[in-house]
């Protein structure tokens, strides 16, 4: 039987207080083209990209937003796939 500590770990940050994708994309994927890494860690964190928050400040559109919050986990990488023969 495997533990808990048998298990793959992501890479994930938490993020800093007003943090944008195109901040976290510049920092922790500098090799990618910006809207190209920005794309990748949304795809990698759709828990947080599809969030939908009404923003309280706008007008009566009621405009939604996706805001990354400080207690998000934010994956660097994307999700690893193991093989049922992997996992013994």
């Amino acid at each position: 039987s495997r533990g808990l500590g048998d298990v793959y770990k992501r890479q994930s940050i938490t993020p800093a207080l007003n943090a944008t994708w195109e901040a976290v994309a510049e920092q922790h994927l500098p090799a990618l083209d910006r809207d190209q890494a920005v794309a990748q860690l949304q795809s990698w964190n759709l828990h947080i990209f599809a969030r939908r928050v009404v923003n309280q400040d706008s007008d009566s559109s009621r405009q939604s937003s996706n805001p990354i919050l400080p207690s998000d986990i934010l994956f660097l990488e994307p999700p690893h796939t193991q093989t049922v023969e992997a996992l013994g």
